[in-house]
């Protein structure tokens, strides 16, 4: 569901610093919303303090949430240390292997590129695939 952004009440968070928020933006700007914002059915923020204040800095006016009704400070509170503490960041080795791995798909090497070119004529040539 989309909330205009003016709409959702920011309380006291457990985050203090918000980090690059920058290089979030630009993610949103390049991919869109990959995950939704989390609010109360009062459009308090419980997670995504980050992706708010990124999709602020785009000048969006609004942004994807999921509404979840909890029952309390409590709730509230445990959503949104759990959210921030139940994921895992890439080790320097799956940065690598993503990395090499997106290059070679952006920069494929000259076989690679007979292949595609042969492919591509055999399908125009006997309409495969549609």
């Amino acid at each position: 569901m989309q909330i205009p952004l003016e709409a959702i009440i920011v309380k006291k968070r457990i985050r203090k610093e918000l980090g690059d928020i920058a290089a979030l933006a630009e993610s949103m700007k390049r991919f869109g919303q990959i995950s939704p914002i989390l609010v109360s059915n009062k459009n308090e923020l419980i997670a995504g303090g980050r992706r708010l204040e990124a999709a602020r800095s785009l000048g969006w006016r609004t942004i994807n949430a999921t509404v979840v009704d909890l029952p309390g400070k409590l709730a509230k509170l445990e959503y949104e240390v759990e959210e921030n503490i139940q994921r895992r960041d890439f080790n320097p080795l799956e940065i690598a292997q993503a990395t090499r791995r997106i290059y070679k798909l952006k920069h494929p090497g000259f076989f690679r590129r007979l292949w595609n070119a042969v492919a591509g004529l055999f399908t125009r040539l006997f309409k495969i695939g549609g």
